[in-house]
């Protein structure tokens, strides 16, 4: 039985992304039907052209500067003999029916270069995938997370620093929230909460839980009957199952803090004299999590004034590949470091200090409440 003869031909021009074929010299020598359409030019404009001169930034955008990103990739994957991944891309390309006129574009990409019998490169395979659409919709989920959230203002007469901060290695945001709610008396609420999942389903489940938390801090007895409210509501909304959540009541009259956790990481109590406890001892499963109701564990822990109370989601001590107790001992760390500081510095400080230099890999919320 005879082997099948291969049509590579065919093969390049069926692969289901858009690719071209470069050679070291940055000309095009092929491209398949999904690139040309991609780029909007017709074969006899792409082929025997030299990818700066043909294709161009747009003019009006001082930050365009795509080609010469996409050259140094090519040219690395030609130096190196190794692919090479550039990083996401805004490129604009011009409207073919309207000169001067540019649709925001972005991009990723990859160069692989291709070696000869002589081990040499001989030809560049360059594939592009637009996104454009997936930063859209993750540009809607980020807004309508934002409008979901509360703004940074005084709760009562005390004033918290929140901090949100999106993962940057996905294009969906996810579903963490904060809230500080007015209690009566010299009391408030402060909640964070972490739903499992991405995009808009994430962020809709999120304003859910959130709204109806909100609530039941206002009408309970305590946190912890808060949460089984939200508990108990978490299971008839899709997507709410296993959602994380720690609440605190905190009282200025008795100076205590009574807190409760859904399965999320314990809040974490920075006294005056710099001494670091991390409010742990009432800790349960996640909303949604049991099969029966049970009703939730609170505890209470005493504070003096000029303390900080420090409430946030995984994203802010969670790294692959880590014990979360390292994480923990590196927020106290900071804390202690820092515990001069005012709400604001201390929770820019505490970002800086805890999150890693490459980038989040899970979206991250921060409150820091002076008591």
């Amino acid at each position: 039985m005879t082997e099948p003869q291969i049509d590579y031909a065919a093969v390049f021009q069926a692969l289901p992304g858009a690719v071209a074929l470069l050679t070291p010299q940055l000309v095009y020598v092929d491209a398949n039907e999904e690139f040309l359409r991609m780029v909007a030019r017709s074969r006899e404009q792409v082929i025997s052209s030299y990818l700066p001169d043909d294709f161009r930034d747009n003019p009006d955008d001082p930050a365009a500067i795509v080609i010469p990103n996409v050259q140094a990739s090519l040219l690395r994957a030609a130096e190196s003999g190794k692919r090479d991944t550039l990083a996401l891309q805004r490129a604009d390309l011009e409207d073919p029916d309207r000169p001067g006129v540019w649709d925001e574009r972005y991009w990723s990409s990859i160069n692989v270069p291709i070696l000869g019998p002589d081990g040499k490169v001989t030809l560049l395979l360059h594939r592009a995938e637009e996104v454009t659409e997936l930063i859209r919709a993750r540009s809607l989920a980020l807004s309508l997370q934002e409008a979901m959230l509360p703004a940074p203002c005084a709760v009562g007469r005390h004033r918290a620093a929140v901090r949100y901060r999106p993962a940057i290695d996905t294009l969906n945001v996810c579903g963490d929230w904060y809230d500080l709610v007015d209690l009566p008396g010299d009391r408030i609420a402060v909640a964070v909460g972490d739903v499992v999942g991405h995009g808009l389903s994430a962020a809709g489940v999120m304003g859910q839980l959130r709204s109806a938390l909100s609530a039941a801090c206002r009408a309970a007895h305590g946190p912890a009957q808060a949460l089984d409210v939200v508990g108990l509501y978490a299971r008839s909304i899709a997507g709410a199952e296993n959602t994380t959540a720690a609440t605190t009541f905190i009282d200025w009259e008795t100076h205590t803090i009574t807190y409760s956790s859904a399965g999320h990481p314990p809040p974490v109590l920075l006294q005056r004299d710099g001494a670091v406890a991390f409010l742990d001892q009432a800790t349960d499963p996640p909303l949604g999590a049991r099969l029966e109701h049970i009703p939730r564990p609170q505890a209470t822990a005493p504070f003096t004034d000029g303390a900080v109370l420090v409430l946030y989601t995984d994203g802010l001590i969670e790294r692959r590949c880590e014990d979360i107790d390292t994480g923990l001992a590196r927020l106290a760390a900071s804390l202690a470091h820092h515990q001069a500081a005012d709400p604001e510095p201390l929770a820019d400080a505490l970002l800086a200090d805890l999150l890693p230099p490459g980038g989040l890999t899970d979206d991250t919320a921060l409150v820091v409440q002076r008591l």
